[in-house]
Order: structure tokens, then C-alpha cells, then sequence
């Protein structure tokens, strides 16, 4: 007989085996004989993992759907009709030298916390959807249908990493790009999404802790600064007569990190790309482009990192003799995860008797789009060294299960939280 979630907190549990050979099989499709994974979306290894993944979704009783942005969203109905839903999953692609965690333990412990509800009998108030996002790796098309963020006018702008036009693409998987604006969904249709994932970094080893609370993902700001000065002989040119481009870019990078570590709320701040000109041992550098990569959860402190760059490249202009100028590439606007969110996985921590702590995801995740359309949340297990994007990704399976049974208590709590209306509450 169904039943809601009420009472059943302290007992109930996903099945370790089972998600794990759910894990195991899905990395046999698209394994490379070095043991990563090549996985690109669209591809016929995309096709067949997410041809597996809607038997899963089918044999633990929910009803699959592919709207117009590809997005494959298993349903698993509850209770109460017209309730908004309580959403979960990830993403199924990889790099192109991939692992066997990244995205794909968000959307199978769904499955699993679906098919637990399914063989205890037991129905949420709201709906519980399980959904498996469009090309993550690349061009994040599925998430941002779903949030109302895709450029509907600018379909170049999305570039699978496969080399192929996006609309082909779709089409591909069963979306279609002309609809894509159906794929849009709204607070009274997802009440709050909730992403399980891999922390792809050391911070969790490092703390000896088992759960990440992720605070939010973070927003970035990249810039191309190209620093033109003159070439001219090595061996020649007096020193202080130089107008050398390396050495101005030099002293970009250690403004750079600098102006990070000043900042009281810890961004990260990186050069990562440098292209010198002409390149040559007996030749003064004459320009120099690089890139600067900022993140932080605040646009406030983005914006005013910058802005110190910015003064910091004035004076080190003047200082070399040389010519700089900054061109924006990129900026995301942060997605902070709701207060009641974070405070509801704390609590199933503490119940569940494991260790956490709070920190921001300072990497991209589906759930980055999903927080500007509805309350969002993630959770964190540890990656072992901090390794991901590599055949040499891993996380143990005690800590695959913790993850998961986190997410499942999280979503049941979550079902008592939310009111029985087509509208989710604001924090």
C-alpha cells in the first residue's frame, strides 16, 4: 500500500550493489582501452548510454519523456495532483578522457532512490523526476532550455564537441531545436532540483569529511589581455630601454594573484593561457596575449577584482613601456543554493551520523542553470586525490552510497517542506 514519507527517515536506504553495478555498467559504454571514458553527446555511445539509462528509468516504475532541448526526464509520480516537482539527476556525457562519476552518479542514485520509493511501495506527495541533461560537457543546451536561458536567436553559439551543428544534433536524440522554448519549465513545475556530484576537487579528502553542502556555483569572468611592446635584439637593447611584453605579462599574473588572495571571500584566480610573440630565444618579446580566469560566489566581488586588475594594468603599463588592453570573453553570473536546501542535507547529515562541511562549487554543473529558474541545491562526495576529467577519477563506493542516501532523506524532507500547491515557496 503506498504511503508518504512520514516516519520513515531513520530506516530507509538505497541498495549499495545496486548502484554500483549500475555504475560499473554504464563506464562499459564508451571505455578506451586506458580505461577512461569517451562519451561525447550525440555520439553513438551518448545514444546508447541514454537508451540504457530509459530501461532503468522504465523497469523502476517511472514514466520517460525527451522534450525539445533532448533532456531525458523520468517521472515517478506522487500523491498529490498538480504538485510542482521535486527534481534530481545530472548529466550522462563525458571529456573526451573522461571518468565513471562525473554526472552519472547524480543521475543513477535518482534511479536508485526511485527504485527504492518503487519496491518499499512508497509515493512522495510530489512528483520526483530524474533528469539527464544535454550535453554538459560542451554546450550545456539542456539545462539552459529547461531554465529559459538559451539563445534562442543565436543557435552558433552552442557548439557540440563533436564538431556538429546543434540543430543536427538535437535531432539526433529526439530534440528539436525550433521547439526548443517547450523545453522551459517553471516554479510550478519543479519545485526545487537537487544535484548529487562528484566534488571534482581535494577540499572533502583533504578534511577527512564524507559530505560536501555546496553553498552555490560559482559565477566566472574571463578576459583576453593582449599586451603589444617591441621586439627587438637581445643582445642589443639596454635594459632600460626595452618595452618587454613578457615581463609586463609577468607582472599581470602576480597581480592577478595578488588581488585574489586579498579578497576576503577566497576566489580563485587564474592565468592559464599565455601566447608569446615571436617566440624566439634572442628576441625581446614583443606582445604577449593571456587569459584570466576569475570565480567567486559574489558578482560584487568578481566585479570589483576586475576593476583592481584593471588599475593594476594601468600602472604596469606605464611601468614597461607597453600597451595593454583587456576583452571580455566570458561572463556567468553566480547561482547561489537556497538557504532551506542547505540547511535541510546539514540536518540529514547530522542524522545520518555523517561528518560535512559547506564550501561553493568553483566548478560548472547543471545545477548552475537550474538555480535561475527554481530553489536549488547540491551535494558533494569526496573525489579521491581530486581527480576528475580522467580515467583516474574515483570515489569509493562507501562514500557513492553516503552521497545517495543523503539525497534520498534530502528529497523526503523535502516533500514535507514544499506546500501541496503548484508553486514552490520563496526563501
Amino acid at each position: 500500500m503506498d504511503t508518504t514519507a512520514a516516519g520513515l527517515l531513520s530506516h530507509l536506504s538505497i541498495d549499495c550493489d545496486r548502484l554500483i553495478d549500475r555504475i560499473e555498467r554504464l563506464a562499459k559504454i564508451g571505455q578506451q582501452p586506458t580505461g577512461s571514458i569517451r562519451r561525447l553527446a550525440f555520439t553513438p555511445e551518448d545514444l546508447q548510454a541514454r537508451y540504457l539509462v530509459q530501461q532503468w528509468m522504465n523497469e523502476v516504475g517511472m514514466t520517460v519523456r525527451i522534450d525539445a532541448a533532448g533532456n531525458l526526464i523520468g517521472r515517478y509520480a506522487g500523491t498529490i495532483e498538480n504538485a510542482p516537482a521535486l527534481a534530481t539527476g545530472s548529466h550522462i556525457d563525458t571529456v573526451p578522457s573522461g571518468g565513471q562519476f562525473d554526472g552519472v552518479l547524480g543521475v543513477l542514485a535518482g534511479i536508485e532512490i526511485v527504485h527504492t520509493l518503487h519496491e518499499q511501495q512508497i509515493r512522495l506527495q510530489h512528483p520526483l523526476e530524474v533528469i539527464v541533461f544535454t550535453d554538459e560537457e560542451s554546450s550545456m543546451i539542456g539545462c539552459q532550455a529547461i531554465a529559459g536561458t538559451v539563445l534562442t536567436q543565436a543557435p552558433d553559439r552552442y557548439q557540440p564537441s563533436i564538431g556538429r551543428s546543434i540543430q543536427d544534433c538535437l535531432d539526433t536524440i529526439g530534440g528539436n531545436w525550433t521547439a526548443i522554448t517547450t523545453a522551459q519549465q517553471s516554479r510550478s513545475e519543479i519545485a526545487a532540483f537537487i544535484e548529487l556530484h562528484v566534488e571534482q576537487g581535494i577540499v572533502l579528502e583533504h578534511q577527512q569529511t564524507a559530505i560536501g553542502v555546496v553553498e552555490g556555483v560559482v559565477g566566472m569572468q574571463r578576459h583576453k589581455i593582449t599586451i603589444t611592446g617591441q621586439a627587438n635584439h637581445a643582445g642589443t637593447t639596454p635594459m632600460h630601454l626595452r618595452q618587454d611584453a613578457l615581463v609586463a605579462a609577468a607582472h599581470i599574473i602576480l597581480a592577478v594573484q595578488k588581488i585574489a588572495h586579498q579578497m576576503p571571500s577566497h576566489p580563485v584566480a587564474t592565468v592559464g593561457y599565455l601566447e608569446v610573440s615571436p617566440n624566439a630565444v634572442n628576441i625581446i618579446p614583443g606582445k604577449v596575449e593571456l587569459s584570466v580566469d576569475l570565480r567567486d560566489l559574489s558578482s560584487a566581488c568578481l566585479n570589483d577584482m576586475m576593476q583592481q586588475l584593471k588599475m593594476a594594468i594601468e600602472q604596469i603599463a606605464t611601468t614597461t613601456q607597453t600597451t595593454i588592453t583587456t576583452t571580455p570573453l566570458l561572463c556567468v553570473e553566480p547561482s547561489l543554493a537556497a538557504k532551506h536546501i542547505q540547511t535541510t542535507i546539514a540536518n540529514i547529515c547530522q542524522q545520518l551520523d555523517l561528518s560535512y562541511c559547506s564550501l561553493p562549487s568553483r566548478a560548472g554543473h547543471d545545477a548552475l542553470e537550474m538555480g535561475r529558474l527554481t530553489d536549488m541545491g547540491m551535494i558533494f562526495v569526496p573525489s579521491q586525490s581530486g581527480i576528475s576529467h580522467s580515467g583516474a577519477e574515483y570515489t569509493s563506493p562507501e562514500h557513492c552510497v553516503q552521497g545517495a542516501n543523503v539525497l534520498l532523506h534530502t528529497l523526503l524532507a523535502l516533500d514535507q517542506f514544499y506546500p501541496d500547491t503548484s508553486s514552490a515557496l520563496d526563501d
